[in-house]
């Protein structure tokens, strides 16, 4: 048997898996990283967007700058019909959504890793789990056929609908098929598009176009009556087909390298957590593509996991913490599987009740600000806030801006270290004995509340009138 049970093993090298196991390695927690495919990036991604919640998150770990550099910004989200939702004003940093093939994003999360010192094991999978009070035995098989047992404090499944990890724990998978066929295809393009992201849905026809900066263009269609199976042979004149039928041309596509077919699901496992065993990404929810939330939602799931685990395994809190993940992120796994269904099925409307609500919906929120601001909350990420305990200040639990520092730095840049932060509005400094774990920094402006931010950006505790026996009760209870 291998290793000791200080580790963790995350199971699935993708965004999810890459940002969790770069995430813990970085905290000094040994990582093996699980993964059945060959070593490569892979240029078959189908997501396409990095929205502002996570560039934030991106941010502070270095990542952000590089990412939008490479990538196309757009501060405009059109999502049906006339309804385009404009980004503009978030107050965010990163007021605007980035458009970047998710092999892009894998690369930046695979160099961090492999810097952190993450134990990747490529042609190897998982065929079966078992957990006790100490730990989990993970049993894979490696690329000659050979079995091993790696011993684990914690396994995180990352590894995608179809995980190995999920399907071991016997954990069911409950939801639907939403849409059935979907047409993929990476084409050369005659005419250039005028606008970044190009999407439509015209009657029973949905189209999707996007740059991967290469040269090719990822295009997804869906018309609603061709349901064949995902196996049913595709060619170019196809998706050339639905593509007029839904933009009004095809931009004289050509030279395809890559065509599938693919169904898209809405599913939710019913607990991301089975004792010593986690799911995150899309082992634990798959929606629509519709938003561009998936992979969003799967990094937010392993910064959200990454630093708790930490934590725990560093002796620095009680495995209960462990239980948030669950409290936290499975309502917004299932509020994005709503609201990107949503999105589809307003999309697609067909029937004159449906059309209704969506002329309705655009109404309200082309004319009312806190409407606009919660749907673009949702989209975006910026607006979810984890629960808080009764009489806690109101700060708890929300997502904290990338505020200014004292010194001329950004909240963003003093989360690098992945520790807590600490702003006061004085120069004293109660966090000497946590230094391994909390910065102490000041505000930049005047203000007087003391704030302490989790290392994944949110509000741990807040107090308008800190005295110093609150502040060191504060950190005992979250610093450790």
């Amino acid at each position: 048997m291998n290793g000791t049970t200080g580790k963790i093993v995350v199971v699935g090298s993708g965004p999810t898996g890459l940002l969790l196991a770069g995430d813990l390695a970085a905290a000094g927690v040994p990582v093996t990283l699980v993964e059945k495919r060959p070593r490569k990036i892979s240029n078959l991604s189908r997501a396409f967007v990095l929205h502002a919640r996570t560039l934030e998150q991106l941010d502070a770990r270095g990542l952000a700058d590089g990412l939008e550099a490479v990538g196309r910004p757009l501060d405009r989200l059109r999502l049906f019909g006339r309804l385009t939702v404009d980004l503009a004003g978030l107050p965010s940093r990163f007021n605007h959504l980035l458009v970047i093939p998710q092999y892009e994003v894998e690369k930046a999360l695979q160099e961090r890793a492999v810097a952190a010192g993450v134990d990747f094991r490529y042609e190897t999978e998982l065929t079966g789990l078992t957990q006790d009070a100490d730990g989990v035995t993970a049993e894979v098989r490696t690329a000659t056929g050979a079995t091993e047992e790696l011993r684990a404090a914690y396994v995180v499944g990352a590894d995608g609908m179809r995980s190995a990890v999920r399907a071991a724990l016997g954990l069911p998978f409950p939801g639907r098929s939403a849409i059935r066929s979907v047409v993929l295809a990476d084409v050369r393009l005659a005419e250039e598009p005028a606008n970044v992201l190009t999407v439509n849905a015209v009657g029973d026809a949905f189209a999707f176009l996007a740059p991967f900066g290469d040269g090719y263009h990822r295009v997804i269609g869906w018309h609603r009556g061709r349901n064949v199976p995902d196996d049913a042979p595709l060619d170019l004149a196809e998706v050339k087909e639905i593509t007029r039928l839904a933009l009004g041309r095809d931009y004289g596509m050509h030279g395809a390298r890559w065509m599938s077919r693919f169904h898209s699901d809405e599913r939710q496992a019913p607990a991301y957590r089975v004792g010593r065993v986690f799911l995150a990404g899309d082992a634990a929810h798959v929606h629509t593509p519709a938003g561009g939330q998936g992979m969003n939602t799967g990094l937010q799931d392993a910064a959200n996991l990454g630093w708790k685990l930490a934590q725990v395994l560093h002796g620095h809190a009680p495995d209960a913490l462990l239980d948030t993940y669950q409290s936290e992120r499975h309502p917004v796994g299932r509020s994005v599987l709503r609201s990107s269904g949503g999105i589809v099925r307003l999309a697609m409307a067909k029937r004159p009740w449906t059309l209704a609500l969506r002329a309705a919906l655009t109404v309200l929120l082309d004319h009312t600000a806190p409407a606009r601001r919660r749907a673009v909350g949702q989209i975006t990420g910026i607006g979810y806030r984890y629960p808080a305990p009764r009489g806690a200040h109101p700060l708890t639990g929300t997502r904290v801006p990338d505020v200014a520092l004292a010194g001329g730095g950004r909240l963003n840049e003093a989360l690098r270290d992945g520790r807590f932060v600490l702003i006061t509005p004085d120069a004293h400094d109660p966090g000497a004995p946590r230094k391994d774990r909390l910065t102490v920094t000041r505000w930049a402006s005047a203000r007087r509340t003391a704030l302490l931010v989790r290392p994944d950006g949110y509000a741990a505790w807040a107090s308008d009138e800190p005295s110093p026996t609150a502040t060191e009760a504060a950190l005992a209870a979250h610093v450790g």
